[in-house]
């Protein structure tokens, strides 16, 4: 019931509004095609497991259609490595505006199945990396590098978030269907395990693109300048903190001294300081001094992260699920700061991402707090989901 109340929601109303600005038909399409294929009795098609999740919490594993065969420019993949977002744990209990039921998952290493006749840059039986958003590579939003913006499908299609991504299927099945394999995947380089890069498609390059516009300037004009990442104040948030300890991770790799993470989390605290990241209480960030580059990564702490940038500072913000944000306008004013809100265009980063792996030995690995096989997911997430779990990677 507390599930199907946030729908009602403004923030739900809002979220209704961007999947619908654009491509209204092609999304309608969508959603009666995905419910056609739930009704129909005895379907044809080759059948796959898909993990379900459903409101309260509930995971199982699903015995649904599997994608029919790829268009001249698709691909069918197959994941063997995929990981928990941020997001997942709030999603998965019901605890966001997006609707449940739906197929789980939006990060993974995949091994390519079928191409179209068209694709040229991937064939069966590679290892690739598959973006959780879909892009086409050729509208002008993709040429520019901004693919989470692609116009050639609706806004926010993506894979893992049911309904009001698209429906997309989600990571946590057999198969995946990508409408624009040239566009979209991105080989797997030698050497990289796929537990390892999973990460890629969603969190780490969200991640990264918080600190490597802003940081080589700030380090030009102050080799010891501060990097502040405020998580949650929250001691029982459902977000993982696994999107502020890469931001931290990346910070350091870039070549950032002092790196600092509020969490109100212990345990978030403690595995910080196990990477080499200085981590405090929220509380504490009012005694200190503000910082040229803050990365609000909370979802909810908007304003302190805003209090706690220096004067000609940059904010940049991972976003929210409020549909609206209290901010200290006149302090922002005074100091001079500089805020920026929006999504990752994760195409356009993973080959940077990929480059900082194989030259700078970033490990998102070490993030990660629980390898286990895809065969136990319902199981292994559920676990995940009860909390004290920063990042799970299942893999075959």
């Amino acid at each position: 019931m507390r599930h199907y109340a946030k729908l009602l929601a403004p923030s739900g109303s809002v979220a209704a509004k961007l999947a619908f600005e654009r491509n209204r038909e092609q999304r309608l399409s969508r959603l009666r095609s995905a419910a056609g294929a739930r009704r129909r009795v005895g379907d044809e098609r080759r059948r796959m497991r898909a993990l379900l999740a459903t409101p309260g919490g509930r995971l199982r594993w699903q015995d649904a259609p599997a994608p029919p065969a790829p268009g001249p420019d698709g691909a069918i993949v197959h994941p063997i490595a995929a990981s928990t977002c941020e997001l997942d744990c709030a999603l998965a209990l019901g605890a966001t505006q997006l609707p449940l039921p739906l197929h789980l998952g939006h990060e993974c290493v995949a091994e390519v199945l079928e191409v179209g006749e068209r694709v040229s840059t991937v064939k069966p039986g590679e290892r690739v990396i598959v973006p959780f958003q879909i892009s086409c590579g050729k509208c002008p939003p993709c040429r520019n590098g901004h693919t989470g913006s692609c116009v050639s499908v609706p806004p926010i299609s993506m894979y893992g978030f049911g309904l009001a991504g698209g429906h997309w299927g989600g990571a946590f099945s057999d198969r995946l269907a990508v409408p624009y394999a040239d566009a979209m995947l991105v080989a797997l380089p030698a050497g990289i395990e796929p537990a390892m890069a999973s990460g890629l498609a969603d969190n780490v390059c969200d991640a990264y693109r918080h600190i490597a516009p802003h940081l080589p300037s700030l380090l030009e004009r102050d080799g010891e300048a501060e990097v502040l990442i405020v998580s949650t104040g929250d001691a029982h948030s459902l977000y993982s903190g696994s999107a502020a300890l890469y931001t931290g991770l990346i910070a350091r790799v870039l070549g950032a001294h002092r790196v600092v993470l509020a969490d109100g989390r212990p345990h978030i605290r403690a595995e910080a300081e196990r990477l080499g990241i200085e981590a405090v209480k929220p509380s504490e960030l009012k005694r200190r001094a503000p910082a040229p580059l803050v990365v609000d990564m909370s979802f909810d702490a908007l304003p302190l992260a805003l209090s706690s940038t220096a004067a000609d500072g940059i904010c940049t913000c991972a976003g929210s699920l409020h549909s609206t944000a209290k901010v200290p306008l006149l302090l922002m004013y005074g100091r001079n700061v500089t805020l920026h809100v929006g999504r990752t265009h994760a195409r356009t980063l993973i080959p940077r991402v990929l480059e900082l792996m194989l030259q700078k030995d970033l490990r998102p690995l070490d993030v990660t707090t629980r390898v286990a096989s895809l065969e136990e997911a319902p199981h292994i997430l559920a676990e995940h989901f009860r909390g004290g779990v920063i990042k799970t990677v299942l893999t075959e």
